[in-house]
């Protein structure tokens, strides 16, 4: 129970715009022997309510972007926007790649994207991507 535990936030934390890595304690878990079923499941579950937080910030920036604290600069969030603006909601199915995946869940929040259009593409976007590394993992792809 304390591995999944770890898995979940291990997720969570990936998705938000500190760093971490998800994919390493999924294959460690896998490896040894966890329901492939339920690790992608609990993994897909913190990783959505990660890129959700961002995805609040991104609602907030205007109030939180002075703040010392708040981890994305003014260049990184146009950057995000003009990504956003270019491609639009699709660009969510994006939201499982390294680097630009944290910030397009922070410019959907910023151009306030509506949350019942921002939850199932990055559900879809997250699951896939551990369902693939799962099933490579486990050699079945």
């Amino acid at each position: 129970m304390l591995s999944l535990f770890g898995l979940f936030l291990a997720a969570l934390i990936a998705a938000t715009l500190l760093p971490a890595q998800s994919e390493a304690v999924l294959v460690a878990l896998l490896l040894d022997g966890g329901d492939p079923v339920l690790l992608v499941a609990v993994a897909t579950a913190g990783n959505v309510l990660g890129s959700l937080v961002n995805w609040w910030l991104g609602l907030q920036v205007q109030r939180f972007q002075g703040r010392r604290w708040f981890p994305v600069s003014p260049a990184r969030l146009e950057r995000a926007q003009a990504w956003y603006r270019r491609y639009g909601r699709w660009s969510l199915l994006l939201s499982w790649a390294p680097v630009i995946g944290d910030p397009i869940t922070l410019a959907a929040g910023v151009m306030r994207e509506p949350l019942r259009v921002f939850l199932p593409l990055v559900f879809i976007a997250k699951a896939m991507r551990y369902i693939v590394l799962a099933l490579v993992t486990l050699g079945l792809m």
